[in-house]
């Protein structure tokens, strides 16, 4: 084959491979999506995001292969990279990461919640503690003012009479 020929089937096989890893981007933004709920405001930024990343992965892949120029059979790789990866993977992907991922962060909060049991014993102590000096102070607070203000009557009594 020649040499020029070779060229465009690396060109034409590095599409299919950015359709492929264009969807399994995509695949991933979708386990985050179940991983986490969005609002649609949030999901609309997130593929804006990844549609301007990907818009400048596909720019420089073909600034790089094929100097710019926009060739339709990259178009046409690109959607068959997506296409059988979608036939091969399917949602196979993205439940099984889903749920993977879900188990390892249940496992990981439910280790903290009991390494982190003792500070929040703790932290309830402190705050009993906190709330039942502040009421003390207050009573005390209180008391020191009555005594002050009779002692100032007193005071006042005392100096109106001479």
């Amino acid at each position: 084959m020649s040499r020029e020929i070779m060229q465009e089937l690396t060109f034409f096989t590095h599409s299919v491979l950015m359709g492929v890893v264009i969807t399994f981007a995509y695949d991933w933004i979708r386990v985050l999506r179940r991983l986490i709920k969005h609002g649609t405001a949030l999901m609309s930024v997130e593929d804006l995001l990844f549609w301007f990343a990907c818009g400048i992965g596909v720019f420089y892949m073909l600034y790089k292969e094929n100097d710019g120029t926009l060739r339709w059979f990259a178009v046409l790789g690109a959607a068959i990279g997506m296409f059988f990866y979608k036939m091969i993977v399917r949602d196979v992907f993205v439940n099984i990461m889903s749920t993977c991922l879900y188990k390892i962060m249940w496992f990981i909060f439910r280790v903290l919640q009991i390494v982190l049991k003792p500070v929040k014993s703790l932290i309830y102590a402190g705050k009993t503690f906190v709330l039942h000096t502040g009421k003390k102070l207050k009573k005390c607070i209180n008391f020191v003012k009555k005594r002050l203000t009779a002692f100032l009557k007193t005071i006042r009594i005392v100096l109106c009479k001479r």
